[in-house]
């Protein structure tokens, strides 16, 4: 495929529909899926180290002025057996019910996995779970009642993916589910304009090998509204590194321009997986659209992205990434959920410098890390605070602090 080089247009990509002249505060998932004016982001408030600390609700808000003030007006949710979810919706119609003009629209996530996932027991991924039919009822609920914020219902989140071992299930039960939504869509019990999709791993949606190639598959592919893949160069950069390891000592470069060409390698190694799934899905459904529902870049790991792994994982290529992928999806109008809004550290709770808590575009305590600097400096987020915390910038603002933390990818390390 053609490669996308690095340029700089994301200043463009995040403004707000108000400034761009269009008024209208209740649009439907066709009339934004796609287009630049609504970049999208993944969202999680959880700031313990446990789901069972709840974000409260006026914390949301603390939380949505800020993704608000990046220009965001799309974000995804994942599970809706935890209050989370829901309090999201809440925060949103409060603060529009002071502020009409307020736009914020969300991809409401329905978690499904198979029977006895979680538990003690075998695992069974040949049987639904009884708990989906929850996760499904009440994400039906919640689109009736906030019809003008839920314009998108995902089922599942990397659920049919080989590699989600302790949960996955066949895309029958998925399809099962989507299936149902859309009767649901044609009998009047759901707006005929809300979206239905299920949001996975590039593979599982065709673009991998041909062990997932199958007709549940593909009419799955024929239901959905639109097809939401996930691509992470950042995980591969150890599980498949052909891309990203160098295979000679680089000579008359310099870090910064090595680290640049590296991260343009990951995001051209995504864009191949996008199309690899688009060139499937055509042959399926060719009018089918295919977007970005999960990428992202992790800025801190102690695993197998950090210093003794794939020196993937620090804040400087988290900001190169952000930038590249973004504009690069706005070339193509791809919708890219980002992954995600702020760092969660109760996904590896027991390893506070695990990859996992640090994707966040902003660190727990409302740092904003290197692709947001030159927004704060801006002063979109004067006035906006998170957790008592003014929004300031991560290492002070200290571009070569912030270098020094930053390395270039393994020399002819083992491609395994």
């Amino acid at each position: 495929m053609k490669k996308i080089r690095f340029f700089i247009i994301t200043s463009f990509l995040l403004v707000s529909c108000s400034e761009s002249g269009d008024l209208s505060m209740d649009k439907s998932a066709k009339e934004f899926i796609g287009s630049p004016e609504y970049p999208a982001i993944s969202y999680g408030g959880y700031r313990g180290k446990s789901r069972q600390e709840q974000p409260s609700i006026n914390e949301i808000k603390e939380d949505l002025y800020i993704m608000h003030a990046q220009g965001f007006r799309v974000f995804r949710t994942y599970d809706l057996h935890h209050p989370f979810a829901e309090n999201t919706l809440k925060a949103i119609k409060e603060i529009k019910q002071t502020d009409p003009s307020f736009e914020m629209y969300v991809m409401l996530g329905a978690w499904i996995q198979c029977k006895d996932a979680f538990t003690e027991k075998p695992i069974n991924h040949e049987e639904d779970y009884e708990g989906n039919k929850f996760e499904i009822t009440e994400a039906v609920r919640l689109a009736q009642e906030y019809p003008d914020i839920v314009k998108i219902i995902a089922v599942g989140n990397e659920a049919m993916v080989h590699w989600a071992w302790s949960y996955h299930v066949p895309p029958k039960f998925v399809l099962k589910w989507v299936k149902h939504l859309q009767d649901l869509k044609l009998n009047g019990v759901l707006n005929n304009d809300l979206w239905i999709t299920s949001s996975d791993n590039f593979a599982s949606w065709g673009g991998g090998s041909a062990e997932y190639h199958n007709e549940d598959l593909n009419e799955l592919i024929r239901s959905v509204d639109f097809v939401s893949m996930h691509t992470y160069a950042f995980h591969d950069t150890h599980y498949n590194p052909s891309f990203w390891n160098l295979t000679t000592t680089p000579e008359n470069l310099n870090k910064q321009n090595i680290i640049m060409d590296a991260m343009q390698r990951a995001v051209d190694y995504e864009l191949d997986q996008f199309e690899s799934v688009q060139n499937y899905v055509r042959n399926i459904d060719p009018s089918k659209e295919v977007h970005i529902g999960e990428t992202g870049w992790s800025s801190i790991a102690s695993d197998l992205y950090g210093y003794s792994g794939s020196e993937a994982a620090d804040e400087y290529k988290l900001g190169l990434y952000y930038q590249m992928i973004t504009d690069a999806c706005f070339v193509k109008s791809i919708s890219c959920f980002y992954f995600s809004a702020f760092d969660e550290p109760w996904k590896d709770s027991n390893n506070e410098n695990g990859s996992e808590n640090h994707f966040g575009l902003f660190t727990v305590d409302g740092k904003a890390k290197y692709p947001l600097w030159e927004k704060v400096d801006s002063g979109v987020f004067n006035d906006l605070s998170r957790g008592g915390n003014s929004i300031v910038k991560t290492y002070n603002g200290d571009l070569e602090a912030l270098l020094k933390t930053s390395n270039i990818p393994p020399i002819n390390n083992k491609e395994e």
